[in-house]
């Protein structure tokens, strides 16, 4: 645990309890209803993805090197700021997955839950403290303990944690291994040791994603009805966040030379394929509507930085004049036509790339 400035939260702590539009939350959950899940219906898939996660494929995967020991704070600015960023926000992400899996594990009494959330919460928990080791050669590591008691708590019911966590840990392996893919082919823009463990790291996204779509494929009536609507506006909630938090981090994608746009497009087009396996439709991404209206909502996410800092009653009033036009625009966003396509037989996948 990080040591506080002062009795107060240190920098790196303060960063992760940020409230904004863009940073990742934490949930609660109806735990009595996520202990009556069945997952019958896909048992030799079940048992197959459990007996993966119980083998523990990553374990001593987690363990930092010589390399880590080198001089890393002479990142420039502004570079040094949105890498600083990106860690704190991945291991926010990764903690909030490890608080959420480890209270369902602990308060239902369902073993295939049990099971599931215990394997889950384990490999988030490494993730994130392998993140917060980065953060301490910097000196301003995240007080992981004060950061669960003081983090606000969305309560989310069960099938809006199956939807948002799927896809965040979809999309998380469709982050992590075009990064990975990329630095890989271009070596001199590895400018930290971290991205190195990108690959094994994102199997495990992978695998944790497979889990959620087992669960939704088993209780199929969370894929039809209504839930199409939410479904819908879960899809586009991540790819719009994604698309708008790394356009916040410009000189970040600079330095692994590509552009923001050129990432964003190629790892919504993987996660929204991925999505194929269980969702019955996609989001048009063919429609240059969608990549106008996440443009838009980039613009207006800079608006409000800028009249934040600006403060006082213009500034307030900014934000929430921002805050209608971005409703606005992504009402205009779930209105675009969707591709709507059968689900395949086969439930679980082999990574895509």
């Amino acid at each position: 645990m990080i040591p506080m400035e002062g009795g107060a939260p240190g920098v790196g702590t303060k960063q992760a309890l940020e409230e904004t539009m863009l940073s990742p939350r934490f949930y609660t959950t109806d735990c009595a209803a996520m202990d009556k899940i069945d997952v019958t219906s896909v048992r030799p898939e079940w048992d197959k993805l459990i007996g993966d996660l119980k083998a523990d494929l990553n374990k001593g995967h987690f363990q930092r090197n010589d390399e880590f020991a080198a001089e890393l704070k002479d990142i420039p600015e502004p570079l040094r700021s949105e890498f600083i960023d990106f860690l704190v926000s991945s291991l926010t992400a990764e903690f909030s997955g490890c608080v959420l899996y480890a209270e369902i594990k602990k308060k239902v009494t369902n073993p295939d839950m049990i099971d599931l959330f215990a394997l889950m919460a384990r490999d988030e928990s490494r993730h994130a403290a392998f993140i917060n080791q980065s953060l301490k050669d910097y000196n301003i590591g995240v007080d992981l303990g004060f950061l669960a008691k003081a983090k606000k708590y969305t309560y989310f019911a069960p099938k809006f944690i199956f939807y948002a966590t799927y896809l965040s840990e979809k999309i998380g392996y469709a982050r992590y291994i075009t990064i990975y893919r990329h630095l890989e082919r271009h070596p001199e823009r590895r400018f930290h040791p971290i991205f190195k463990w990108f690959e094994n790291w994102c199997n495990d996204e992978f695998r944790h994603g497979e889990a959620f779509a087992l669960v939704m494929r088993a209780n199929p009536h969370l894929l039809q009805g209504r839930n199409k609507l939410w479904i819908r506006f879960f899809l586009l909630a991540v790819f719009a966040t994604m698309y708008v938090r790394d356009h916040m981090r410009p000189e970040l994608h600079k330095a692994f030379g590509l552009t923001p746009e050129e990432y964003d497009r190629k790892v919504i087009r993987l996660c929204s394929e991925i999505t194929k396996q269980v969702f019955p439709f996609t989001i048009d991404l063919d429609n240059e509507k969608v990549w106008s209206c996440f443009k838009r909502l980039t613009e207006i996410a800079h608006s409000t930085q800028e009249a934040k800092k600006k403060g006082g009653f213009s500034g307030k009033l900014q934000v929430t004049w921002n805050n209608m036009r971005a409703a606005t625009t992504f009402a205009r966003l779930y209105m675009i036509p969707v591709r709507r396509h059968d689900l395949p037989q086969n439930v679980l996948l082999a990574p895509v790339w």
